[in-house]
């Protein structure tokens, strides 16, 4: 009740204000047109209108409604925030995935061309191991075709060198300077060619020498004798102590290997 006479007042204190400003106002605007009279003190009736005052009931009812409306919006507001907080994660996430996407694309392509380069790479090192194996057989088969050529010159340049010595061989041969030059040798070593005592009357031996340039005994062979080993012996000693062996006229004559015939008829 306390309440309800506490908002009473200000509306009755508002009536009546307004009712006294009309009254004046009136008189002021009809004073000029008027002779001063004498006023009659009019009876003024005031009567107070109270227009929709609530019940407590009501007040209530609006109090509960305006919560609830308050509830509602702040539940709306939480919602709107809600969905906001979810579209910004939604739009987060879509930016996480597409920089993920991005990031996961230039590795797969970064990837894609370092496999390509290191393809590229190993093609180049093989095609230049190829290259480099043509390189090599087609050398060796120059070389093998040049070797070819140079040994066949060789062999002719031998084969005719061959020609031309056994021509002049024969030549010398035909000549009789090698007779002279085998006489000179069995000459030398039978005069160096000392028997010892109980040879056989008779003796044939063939004696095969080695000898080097310049005539130096470097071998002596008995192939064949009728003598026994003192003869041997003397045979050999004698054409060592022949050496150096005589030397043809002509070198073409001279032979490493030569054959003598010593024998002895008393």
């Amino acid at each position: 009740m306390a309440r309800k006479s506490q908002n009473l007042f200000p509306i009755i204190q508002a009536i009546i204000l307004h009712i006294a400003l009309f009254v004046i106002a009136f008189f002021a605007f009809d004073w000029p047109h008027q002779q001063p009279q004498s006023i009659t003190p009019m009876a003024i009736k005031a009567k107070l209108v109270v227009e929709n005052i609530d019940k407590p009931e009501l007040i209530v009812k609006k109090e509960i409604k305006s919560k609830k409306q308050i509830q509602e919006n702040k539940e709306l507001q939480i919602q709107a925030e809600e969905k906001k907080r979810i579209n910004d994660a939604l739009v987060e996430k879509k930016r996480l995935e597409k920089i993920h996407q991005k990031a996961k694309a230039d590795r797969i392509k970064k990837d894609q061309e370092r496999k390509k380069r290191l393809k590229q790479e190993e093609q180049r090192r093989e095609r230049e191991l190829k290259e480099a194996e043509l390189k090599r057989i087609n050398e060796i088969e120059r070389q093998r075709a040049e070797n070819k050529r140079i040994r066949k010159e060789l062999e002719a340049d031998v084969r005719q060198a061959e020609i031309d010595a056994e021509s002049k061989r024969f030549g010398a041969l035909k000549s009789g300077d090698l007779s002279i030059y085998k006489n000179k040798i069995l000459q030398k070593i039978e005069r160096n060619w000392k028997l010892p005592v109980g040879a056989p009357a008779e003796l044939d031996c063939s004696v095969r020498v080695q000898q080097i340039p310049g005539g130096v005994v470097a071998g002596v062979t008995i192939l064949k004798c009728n003598g026994d080993e003192a003869v041997k012996r003397s045979i050999v000693a004698a054409i060592k102590t022949s050496s150096p062996l005589p030397e043809p006229s002509n070198p073409i004559l001279f032979d490493r290997s030569i054959l003598i015939n010593l024998s002895k008829k008393q």
